[in-house]
């Protein structure tokens, strides 16, 4: 399986592969990669890696029995998964592009601060900077266990990092600002 490393540092790997465009096979070619990159980062033999995954929860990777956090996402050409040893992570990919409504967009999921900041800045620069908001948030949502929803008003605190990809994607990851163990 390829896969990329896209960021690797303090018990975090960030992978990414370009996916067969069915969404179910992306999903299954990016559970994959994730099992081989584990097996490569922690010295283990691939069939002691496990995804587990449960509807309506996040998903975990099982290294040897240990338990790891794992977050994914897709957008179109590009799948991204994030692994962390030493806590929650979230990871999350969208193509910059220019959307109509995305003052509307901006206000009901990233909140008024964040669309009054978008309005105030260059409009050259606004697809490039709602698609890092969203990301962010996103990745944050991820993170805390939390689904997409409108914006609540409550702000998520997590450390945020860009993950440098090509010019047409934005990626951001998100971990806990204090370590904790996963699992068992």
């Amino acid at each position: 399986m390829d896969f990329t490393v896209l960021w690797a540092g303090d018990g975090v790997l960030v992978i990414g592969i370009v996916p067969p465009p069915s969404r179910m096979e992306a999903r299954a070619h990016l559970r994959q990669a994730v099992r081989e990159a584990a097996a490569q980062w922690q010295n283990l033999d691939v069939g002691e890696i496990t995804v587990e995954s449960t509807p309506g929860a996040p998903p975990r990777l099982l290294l040897a029995g240990r338990a790891a956090s794992l977050s994914f996402s897709h957008d179109e050409g590009l799948s991204l998964a994030a692994i962390g040893l030493h806590g929650p992570v979230g990871i999350d990919v969208m193509r910059v592009q220019d959307i109509a409504d995305w003052f509307h967009l901006a206000r009901d999921y990233l909140g008024p601060q964040v669309a009054q900041e978008l309005a105030a800045g260059p409009d050259a620069q606004r697809p490039r900077r709602l698609a890092q908001a969203w990301t962010a948030r996103e990745a944050a949502l991820k993170c805390a266990g939390k689904p997409l929803a409108e914006w609540d008003g409550v702000a998520l605190n997590y450390k945020v990092q860009q993950i440098a990809l090509q010019d047409e994607f934005v990626a951001m990851l998100t971990t806990s600002k204090t370590k904790t163990g996963v699992g068992p």
